[in-house]
């Protein structure tokens, strides 16, 4: 496990986070509907990556559209679990 925050994470859940972004940002539509639900600009985006907060804001995105998260976790060659519960890791709603 690895400390990121105040938490401990298991190892790649940041990783993972940072994965489903790039898979998120190559479609112009799911990237502008991330945006909007996060309320993040581009730039605030970028700048915030080393925060929990919003590694769990992308992974969190992906759980709330089936389809996306199926996508996603079939692109990244992980069971949609996997990201479901890096998720919950990171927002601290699971140990």
């Amino acid at each position: 496990m690895t400390q990121l925050g105040t938490r401990d994470l298991h190892d790649g859940d940041a990783a993972l986070a940072l994965q489903a972004l790039g898979w998120i940002l190559s479609d112009e539509p799911r990237a502008e509907r991330l945006l909007g639900l996060t309320g993040l600009a581009p730039d605030e985006l970028r700048a915030s990556l080393g925060e929990q907060a919003t590694l769990a804001a992308i992974l969190s995105f992906l759980t709330g559209h089936e389809n996306d998260l199926v996508a996603c976790a079939d692109a990244l060659q992980v069971p949609p679990a996997s990201i479901a519960a890096a998720a919950q890791r990171l927002e601290g709603t699971t140990a």
